[in-house]
């Protein structure tokens, strides 16, 4: 079989690890690229990259480009979760999230576009909220994971004309270390509030209810894969999607406000 190269971002990740396991026990070599080194097998060839920094996304690609000229697919990990309120986060927060799930992607997608051909495809995941409406205090997090989403759709559209396939992996909670991030974000927030202090309180039963329901990294990886293997991937694909969330988007906006209003306050 010939030797088909792709590269994962976040791969030092649970998510990451878990899919860079199963596509190199599949024959695949992969270039696994995260902030913290990877480490090498015959099979994986770590990329040390700050994906915020255009330069050093720029050197992952010349460091590719001694391996091969040629990608069969880029699987997007790479982001940070936060949890916060609109009007009271710090600016630099705001900008730090933004610049990690969404310049990230397309700082990689640009400059590794010469490696990608005829036939090969983009994967990128995203989030279950991404299409759905944000519950309060995910708001900052779901406003990035849905802009990724459309930029996904948008990438889609023209790179089809290059032969080129865009997917998203809407994906609900996973049992990483993301989760533990997610619960401490949470706790920070309770105790920093000034304004929600209540309401926080409550939100963080129900936010720990959402994040019970989780899969392995393993499932997740497994859904990747399958993904890669379709001759013509669809432009969504979803894994564990959370009851609750999608009965509560399903009511009509001014319902929903007024539920999670009554919930909260």
């Amino acid at each position: 079989m010939e030797k088909k190269y792709i590269l994962v971002t976040g791969a030092s990740g649970g998510m990451g690890k878990a899919t860079v396991k199963l596509l190199t026990e599949r024959g695949y070599t992969v270039f696994a690229l995260d902030r913290t080194e990877y480490e090498a097998t015959p099979n994986v060839i770590p990329l040390v990259c700050d994906l915020t920094d255009e330069q050093s996304v720029v050197r992952s690609v010349e460091k590719t480009m001694e391996y091969t000229d040629n990608l069969f697919a880029v699987v997007h990990f790479a982001g940070i979760y936060m949890l916060d309120s609109l009007v009271e986060m710090e600016s630099g927060a705001f900008d730090k999230i933004l610049d990690v799930n969404l310049r990230g992607a397309f700082l990689v997608n640009k400059a590794f576009l010469p490696l990608l051909g005829d036939g090969s495809r983009i994967v990128i995941t995203t989030s279950e909220l991404a299409p759905l409406d944000p519950l309060p205090f995910t708001g900052i997090y779901a406003v990035t994971k849905s802009a990724l989403d459309k930029y996904a759709y948008s990438l889609r559209m023209e790179l089809q004309l290059l032969g080129i396939s865009v997917s998203v992996l809407r994906a609900g909670a996973v049992s990483t270390d993301m989760l533990g991030v997610s619960t401490d974000a949470l706790d920070k927030f309770v105790e920093k509030t000034e304004l929600y202090s209540c309401n926080a309180a409550r939100f963080k039963s129900i936010v720990e209810r959402v994040e019970a329901r989780n899969i392995t990294p393993d499932k997740l990886g497994k859904k990747v894969v399958k993904m890669l293997g379709k001759s013509n991937p669809r432009f969504a694909y979803t894994i564990n999607r959370n009851p609750l969330l999608l009965m509560l988007n399903i009511l009509p906006k001014r319902l929903q406000l007024w539920i999670i209003k009554q919930v909260l306050k």
